[in-house]
């Protein structure tokens, strides 16, 4: 079994981390919680499930994946496949092997998981998320023929595929960033339906109206920056 590792970026998940921890199956060799400036009991409760926890102050989706690719790049042996993932619990985490299962049975580069409306809890992501979804998933098709429908969070992707992307972003901008560079280069892949549920807590970008306009102003840029270059 290739050695996967998981990527979990979290800011104030106290009430939720545990549970996405524990719900990870054991195929994953390792599991990375990157604290993102967390003023709550979210490292201790990660600590605790027994995910590796990291602490990145700066705060920002991105940077809490960058911190976590740091760390892995410093270990002596690297892993086959990242899995991203959030720490909210909105995700199901055991639905992991069949998010890596592309990659194991048919040497896909990139795993995305898929929101489907027919597996989302009514009311799981709001009007600007779906919109947002819409827009940028269109946007790519138009502009790279791309089959994309979702920007979900909950994704696989070869290490060394990663590595070559070299991503950059540092907040909203990350997973859309991953998906087009994935597009520029060629890579191979797949969205996998998965099953999505109203979070625990509050959502820090589109439970917020300057979130939800942020991410979307990011990824805008993505998409057109790359659309013309």
């Amino acid at each position: 079994m290739p050695r996967i590792k998981v990527i979990i970026p979290a800011y104030n998940e106290a009430g939720s981390i545990g549970l996405v921890v524990a719900g990870i199956p054991e195929i994953v060799d390792e599991v990375i919680v990157v604290s993102n400036n967390s003023t709550d009991a979210t490292q201790e409760n990660a600590a605790k499930a027994g995910a590796t926890v990291l602490l990145e102050p700066r705060k920002g989706y991105g940077y809490a994946c960058l911190k976590g690719m740091e760390y892995i790049e410093k270990l002596p042996e690297k892993p086959e496949i990242i899995v991203f993932l959030d720490g909210d619990y909105s995700d199901y985490p055991q639905e992991l092997e069949k998010i890596v299962e592309p990659i194991l049975q048919r040497d896909i580069d990139l795993v995305i998981g898929a929101r489907v409306k027919r597996w989302r809890e009514r009311g799981a992501m709001t009007f600007p998320q779906i919109f947002g979804n819409w827009l940028a998933t269109n946007l790519m098709k138009l502009f790279f023929n791309a089959r994309f429908t979702d920007l979900g969070p909950f994704r696989a992707i070869k290490y060394e595929k990663l590595l070559a992307l070299e991503m950059e972003d540092k907040t909203y901008g990350w997973t859309v960033e991953m998906q087009l560079k994935a597009l520029k280069r060629n890579y191979s892949y797949e969205e996998v339906p998965v099953h999505y549920r109203h979070r625990i807590g509050e959502s820090k970008v589109s439970g917020t109206v300057k979130g939800a306009f942020m991410a979307g102003v990011k990824i805008l840029t993505w998409i057109f920056k790359y659309s013309f270059k």
